[in-house]
């Protein structure tokens, strides 16, 4: 029973309609889904994906009016994104300065090309050439040239009080592998890369343990959770027996619609979400017209008329 790879990040933004702006025309992503946070229908729930809504490309944003975050540990630092080759990461770093991005530079980091910056509310991100490994899913109407575009989500960096208690989950319970370590770009920290699957940078968590630093406050421009890959409901359903049987407290099974999802916290207190790679986005709108429209999950649809009344348009 093996997890396959991260299988989205959902993040806080307190600015939906640039976060819109940011992720669709500046970094050229699709929006796959638009609809709202099934727990708090007040919020949009906004997924951004490859051109075809695969798993494993989601970067997904809540809409909470939240006031910006606190850095610190226990968190999920940095989220990572996969691009095709050093000359990718070029156009990137050239294309974020121009629209006036907080970026760094392209540098080498654990063997692999990167180039770290944040969007508009301090949402840290890197993007990572993966070596062009598996297929891409271009979107023809993405700003971004197909050879440039964002391929799916990369390494997740976790910071955390304790690793070993981290360690415990991932390696025990989540049977994913220590790979290897290697120095933080500013040589401050080790860091410890815990892989699932076949490896390779869509299946990864790279964890820094920090031992002395404040506990993070989440909210707008932090991240609220990861989930990770697991290909069917058959073990899907193997998985909440698993955390059931260990005595793991966990949200039980929920059905997403979208997907299936079932919600523990490592013993560091960041929230994992394990999720099935289907039924998909395009199980309620046709592949060509997702995210055009706010879409709602059968049990919600009664309630349309509310809910938008209570949402800000966006466009």
């Amino acid at each position: 029973m093996q997890l396959t790879g991260i299988h989205h990040l959902t993040a806080i933004s307190a600015k939906p309609q640039e976060n819109l702006a940011f992720y669709t025309g500046l970094l050229g992503m699709r929006l796959v889904k638009k609809t709202v946070n099934q727990d708090d229908v007040s919020a949009y729930h906004l997924f951004y994906a490859d051109g075809k809504a695969n798993p494993g490309t989601d970067l997904t944003f809540f809409d909470f009016p939240a006031a910006p975050e606190r850095r610190g540990s226990n968190s999920i630092s940095r989220t990572g994104l996969r691009v095709a080759g050093e000359k990718s990461l070029g156009y990137w770093r050239d294309r974020l300065k121009k629209a006036g991005s907080h970026t760094g530079n392209v540098v080498e980091v654990d063997g692999r090309l990167t180039l770290p910056f944040e969007d508009g509310e301090g949402q840290r991100l890197v993007l990572i050439d993966d070596g062009a490994v598996g297929p891409a899913s271009p979107w023809e109407r993405s700003a971004v040239p197909a050879d440039h575009q964002i391929r799916g989500l990369g390494p997740i960096v976790l910071n955390v009080h304790d690793l070993a208690r981290t360690e415990q989950v991932l390696t025990g319970v989540m049977n994913m592998r220590r790979a290897r370590e290697y120095a933080a770009p500013d040589a401050a920290a080790e860091i410890h890369v815990f892989a699932m699957g076949e490896g390779g940078p869509a299946a990864e968590l790279h964890i820094i343990e920090q031992k002395d630093s404040q506990v993070a406050r989440q909210g707008a421009g932090g991240v609220h959770h990861v989930a990770f890959r697991t290909p069917d409901d058959e073990q899907y359903h193997a998985w909440a027996r698993r955390l059931n049987e260990l005595g793991i407290r966990n949200s039980g099974e929920i059905d997403r619609f979208y997907f299936r999802s079932l919600y523990f916290r490592e013993p560091n207190g960041i929230l994992f979400e394990i999720a099935t790679d289907g039924p998909g986005f395009a199980t309620d709108e046709p592949m060509e017209m997702l995210g055009e429209k706010l879409a709602l999950p059968p049990f919600l649809e009664p309630r349309r008329a509310e809910i938008e009344a209570g949402l800000k348009p966006i466009g």
